[in-house]
């Protein structure tokens, strides 16, 4: 349900970038009274003056425009309305699934959809903190020579968990003192900022995970062919959504 519903909600918000992306164009072709009404409006303030025009009976350049930018504000609205209540819900079953993942600073509807989607399409690669690290990406792989100790980034992993977790570090470091805290101490120790980043986004998978299986530890395991007898393959219980 979680994935079929952020499949909607990207369609939408791809849409209404494209709407907003457009009332801008048009503004830039507007005439000049109109465009300097308009022009230095959030696209939110834009939307909601373009909405209430009325452009009249079309003879004139500046009817044809308000004509348009009205036509695409209804739509970007229409669209911010359909975004709510798609992540109304996405947030609702979020919390039914794993509602300890909205415990974690920072995680909201859309970044927890996604890690508890990948989550889901991997169960049997959760063994551990570090696998979760590797399947969204998140674990940093060696690339030291000589004495110089450094570590580059993993390009591997599910996408979608790997810019969650991206998100996240980047919003901690904007609020979290100890994410700020964190990043001095690093800085002074000769680290960059995408090194700082990668850093956090590990020990970002290390609170994510912890959040997922405690919120799983009770659920049953799944269905195993008959023929499998080895339970020590059997991977571990509740990730399956």
């Amino acid at each position: 349900m979680i994935r079929t519903l952020r499949l909607a909600r990207k369609s939408a918000m791809h849409a209404r970038t494209q709407a907003a992306n457009q009332l801008h164009a048009v503004i830039v072709t507007a005439p000049q009274a109109l465009r300097d009404r308009l022009r230095r409006l959030s696209i939110a303030r834009l939307a909601e003056a373009a909405a209430r025009f009325r452009p009249g009976r079309i003879g004139t350049l500046e009817a044809a425009s308000r004509l348009a930018l009205k036509s695409l504000a209804v739509r970007y609205r229409n669209l911010s309305e359909e975004i709510a209540t798609l992540d109304t819900e996405i947030e609702r079953l979020v919390g039914l699934a794993a509602p300890t993942l909205f415990q974690v600073k920072g995680v909201g509807p859309d970044t927890g959809a996604a890690l508890l989607i990948a989550a889901g399409d991997n169960r049997d690669r959760l063994r551990s903190e570090a696998a979760f690290a590797h399947m969204c990406g998140a674990a940093q792989i060696s690339a030291s020579s000589g004495k110089i100790t450094r570590h580059r980034l993993n390009r591997g992993g599910n996408r979608e968990a790997n810019r969650a977790l991206h998100m996240l570090a980047i919003n901690r470091l904007s609020y979290d003192p100890r994410a700020r805290s964190y990043a001095a101490r690093r800085t002074a120790e000769g680290k960059s900022r995408r090194e700082i980043i990668r850093c956090l986004k590990r020990y970002l998978a290390r609170e994510i995970f912890r959040a997922l299986t405690s919120d799983n530890l009770s659920a049953a395991p799944p269905t195993h062919h008959p023929c499998h007898q080895d339970d020590r393959a059997k991977p571990p219980p509740g990730l399956d959504l």
